[in-house]
């Protein structure tokens, strides 16, 4: 991948302290997927038992950690100051015009949020909210395991 798609954005994100440079780590990408992968298979459990707030959790971070995979390999980390919305800016500004699974990063997160710190109005996720945060997590690992397999990204270099 070049560095065109994304690069003002990340170096914005590098100078706001959201994102750090680390080494490049293929092998903590690999396991961040294998994890999104345990995440999902943890998550149809939970909606088979009728766990659905516990299930969408999973499914988000399942999508959170296939996207982290990206950044991993290109040397790239959130912050705390960051957070999850670093991961999910970053991402979207590197692959949101291509990964139809990483444009819904945002929804996915506002609902997990809204579900995992409910007020007296806020409903819990239904089975049609789940099944999407799953089947979108599914495809957002799928997609970040193509972009590794084929060695798309390349370490940082702004």
């Amino acid at each position: 991948m070049s560095w065109q798609p994304g690069k003002d954005r990340i170096e914005q994100l590098l100078s706001a302290g959201e994102l750090e440079l680390v080494t490049p780590d293929e092998p903590v990408a690999r396991r961040l997927i294998a994890n999104a992968s345990k995440h999902l298979e943890t998550a149809a459990a939970g909606m088979a038992t009728d766990d659905l707030a516990g299930a969408y959790q999973l499914g988000y971070d399942a999508l959170r950690k296939s996207a982290a995979a990206l950044l991993a390999v290109q040397g790239l980390r959130a912050t705390s100051r960051g957070g999850h919305i670093a991961i999910q800016d970053a991402i979207g500004a590197q692959f949101g015009a291509s990964v139809q699974a990483f444009k819904s990063f945002g929804r996915i997160r506002r609902a997990r949020n809204d579900f995992e710190y409910p007020d007296t109005d806020t409903r819990g996720p239904t089975i049609d909210d789940t099944q999407d945060a799953i089947s979108t997590a599914s495809r957002a690992r799928d997609a970040a395991v193509t972009v590794l397999d084929q060695h798309l990204l390349t370490p940082w270099s702004g």
